[in-house]
């Protein structure tokens, strides 16, 4: 580990020396590449598919591992988005000269080596590994088992398009022991890796965070919430709604508890019931809820719980305030939504939720990279400091101080 890790370390200094327009012309040609050997990506994400079938995988993961055509298209387009982006490092993001006659810059650099633990979606592979890259940073990428064939299908065409350019493969590499043990070690190597990130189950989450030695930025779960407010376009908050649960189900910016107003719950309950059983989705309601619809019942446990799969809360509760004091107990941090026509109660809502993304009148499935014209992100953060939210290439940035003098001593 102590080896493989030396020469992720070293390889930085040659990434250093690369230019914006290197950088961009090696990315296009690894989304080229990606594109020329699909196939070999397909063969591979069948054996996982196939031992995921043996291992009784939930249809959620599945859905989350599965690669074809269009998604590996999409992996491809995400690499060139991220090739056009800024470079964003070397960037002067403040200047000024002191009474001393220093002039001082704070410039934007790379972080440095930079591990990324992840589950079930092998396109986080080649998403993190191009945005470490144009970030000028080395990425160490440990995937879950369940996508192995995948992963190591998708680095190796990466690794190619590194060593026809005379790059050093360890630019993006795979962790060589993927078990519990090798990744307890990565996160305590602080000596060459400067920053973890976590993304994947709250059992990983916890255990990094509670293990590591070098810096973590968390990925948490997505306990993602919409709140039809009494003021909402009953339209507009029915189809917000359904998009924010069902589009996708299994990733983290799925709503996972839906919260209606008490107003309006037994006119909007039952149209809301109707949609949501066109599109086979399991409801679990309050007590309040019940009255109005025939659901389970839903436990203090449901309204924790990130289902990654097509099940969906509800409860009614006491207009926006209600809303407010249900998120700022069970939400995550991640995403929280608001449907309402009263700017008023908006801002309200707006100032008073503490989340990394906090949206009006629009589907919480917005919250990613792409969505936000990142190109791609290494994950959602829930982490305060220092990058939150879709965690693009400035997330993978910090900044040191450059200052010029003209031999001024310190009186």
């Amino acid at each position: 580990m102590e080896v493989f890790l030396q020469e992720a370390k070293a390889s930085s200094r040659v990434l250093a020396q690369l230019n914006g327009a290197q950088k961009n012309r090696v990315l296009r040609e690894m989304a080229k590449a990606l594109r020329m050997q699909s196939r070999e990506i397909l063969n591979a994400n069948a054996l996982d598919m196939a031992d995921a079938d043996k291992n009784d995988l939930t249809p959620a993961l599945k859905e989350r591992l599965f690669l074809d055509e269009t998604r590996i298209e999409a992996m491809a387009v995400a690499i060139e988005e991220i090739a056009a982006l800024k470079d964003p490092v070397g960037r002067v993001l403040d200047g000024w000269l002191t009474e001393d006659g220093l002039k001082i810059e704070k410039v934007s650099i790379p972080i440095g080596v930079i591990g990324i633990i992840y589950e079930s979606r092998p396109n986080v592979t080649s998403d993190a590994a191009a945005l470490s890259f144009k970030s000028s940073n080395v990425c160490v990428l440990k995937g879950g088992k369940e996508a192995q064939h995948s992963n190591v299908a998708i680095a190796k065409v990466l690794q190619s398009v590194l060593k026809a350019n005379g790059l050093p493969q360890a630019l993006i590499s795979l962790l060589p022991d993927a078990s519990r043990e090798g990744v307890s070690k990565l996160i305590k190597m602080d000596r060459y890796v400067d920053l973890i990130v976590p993304r994947g189950g709250e059992g990983l989450i916890r255990y990094v965070s509670e293990n590591a030695t070098v810096p973590v930025v968390k990925h948490d779960k997505g306990q993602c919430h919409t709140y039809i407010d009494a003021d909402a376009n009953i339209e507009n908050a029915i189809a917000i709604a359904l998009n924010a649960k069902v589009q996708r189900p299994g990733v983290c910016n799925a709503m996972e508890t839906l919260l209606v107003d008490r107003v309006i719950a037994e006119e909007v309950l039952p149209q809301l019931k109707e949609v949501f059983d066109s599109a086979h989705t399991q409801l679990k309601g309050c007590d309040e809820t019940r009255k109005s619809i025939d659901v389970e019942r839903a436990t203090e446990q449901d309204y924790d719980t990130e289902y990654l799969a097509n099940i969906l809360n509800i409860r009614v509760v006491d207009g926006v305030e209600g809303a407010i004091d249900h998120i700022l107990r069970f939400g995550s941090g991640h995403s929280e939504a608001i449907i309402t026509e009263n700017i008023t109660t908006a801002e309200r809502f707006l100032n008073a939720i503490d989340a990394a993304a906090v949206y009006v009148n629009a589907s919480t499935r917005f919250t990613d990279g792409g969505a936000f014209g990142f190109g791609a992100e290494v994950g959602i953060s829930t982490n305060k400091l220092h990058a939150r939210g879709p965690m693009g290439i400035e997330g993978l940035t910090t900044y040191k101080f450059k200052i010029y003098g003209s031999g001024q001593i310190r009186q």
